[in-house]
């Protein structure tokens, strides 16, 4: 069983190991985790505070920077690519 795998970057193809892709899938599920939770706060914070949207950023930087929600993402993360990893169809077939 070969260690490498291929993954789509801006178009090409790469041939990278394993572990690479699978670090490359867990930040950007919290990248897109902390995106979403910064359009929540600031939407909230331009909707109730009289801050605005700056209000907001801060608001989402002093939540994002604790370590209970980074660490919290990652793991979320973490196992969810795991699961994925494993639930993921055998290519003969005979599996389930």
């Amino acid at each position: 069983m070969s260690d490498r795998t291929m993954i789509d970057v801006a178009g090409k193809t790469l041939l990278v190991p394993r572990l690479a892709k699978r670090a490359l899938q867990i930040l950007t599920a919290m990248g897109l985790t902390a995106l979403l939770t910064l359009a929540i706060i600031a939407a909230n914070s331009m909707l109730t505070a009289k801050g605005g949207s700056a209000a907001g950023f801060s608001t989402w930087l002093a939540f994002i920077q604790r370590p209970e929600v980074i660490g919290t993402m990652l793991l979320t993360a973490i196992v969810t690519v795991l699961y994925l990893h494993w639930d993921k169809p055998s290519s003969s077939g005979n599996r389930r």
